[in-house]
């Protein structure tokens, strides 16, 4: 993987992370992270959308009128939506009665529409694939952890409803059986505490990062050599 490729994967998972640091795509992030079943599984379905649709717009930009581009992006990621959303409710049925109309709500997401706009529609095929990919997996692992925080805290569990995709797994028990559960947890205020603390947690190591490198670029040459 060259530099170009990894500075995409860095900007995807941490530096442009659509929901750290740019803080987009909250509606879906915070109504569907009560678990990290659910959580995971609307991540997955972003990442096939996100993938495709800068793959789509990349490949057919040269053919796509600049003044119209945005219904026709609009469409082209409103067609692929649609065939996840058919293949949800066709082999994941009771998931898709869990995630709803979250699912069709992709089509709105403003990290999808906004990495075809930025990237996909101004860069070659691969490089927009991969970014849309990269994008996508850094919105899930986010959006992952925010459900399994949630979980744990709300429930005391982890993986809850992973029968709906496994008929034979269930959920693990970390906390006592007889933990009484945190519902805040589970409930908006609590999505919006716990992105709060993740959020403020980015920027903290990233100041240190900071912070970091300035103390090495301070340092004269002798005394780095000797270090």
């Amino acid at each position: 993987m060259n530099g170009h490729y990894r500075e995409i994967a860095r900007n995807g998972l941490w530096k442009q992370n659509a929901i750290l640091a740019q803080l987009l795509g909250l509606c879906p992030l915070l109504a569907v992270s009560t678990t990290l079943v659910n959580a995971v599984s609307l991540g997955l379905a972003t990442i096939i959308v996100m993938g495709l649709a800068n793959l789509a717009v990349s490949t057919l930009r040269g053919f796509i009128p600049y003044e119209i581009r945005i219904p026709v992006f609009v469409l082209i990621i409103a067609a692929l939506v649609t065939v996840v959303d058919l293949a949800f409710n066709a082999f994941l049925h009771d998931l898709y009665l869990v995630l709803g109309i979250f699912i069709p709500l992709i089509v709105t997401n403003c990290i999808v529409l906004a990495r075809v706009e930025a990237f996909a529609a101004k860069n070659s095929t691969p490089a927009a694939t991969w970014d849309g990919v990269m994008m996508g997996v850094g919105f899930v692992w986010v959006i992952g952890l925010l459900g399994a925080l949630r979980e744990l805290i709300g429930q005391g569990t982890l993986l809850s409803g992973i029968d709906m995709i496994f008929p034979t797994a269930s959920a693990i028990q970390v906390l006592p059986v007889d933990y009484p559960g945190f519902l805040i947890a589970i409930l908006p205020p609590g999505a919006f505490f716990v992105l709060g603390l993740l959020v403020a947690g980015r920027n903290w190591l990233d100041h240190r990062a900071n912070q970091r490198i300035q103390r090495q670029r301070s340092q004269p040459p002798a005394a780095m050599a000797s270090g």
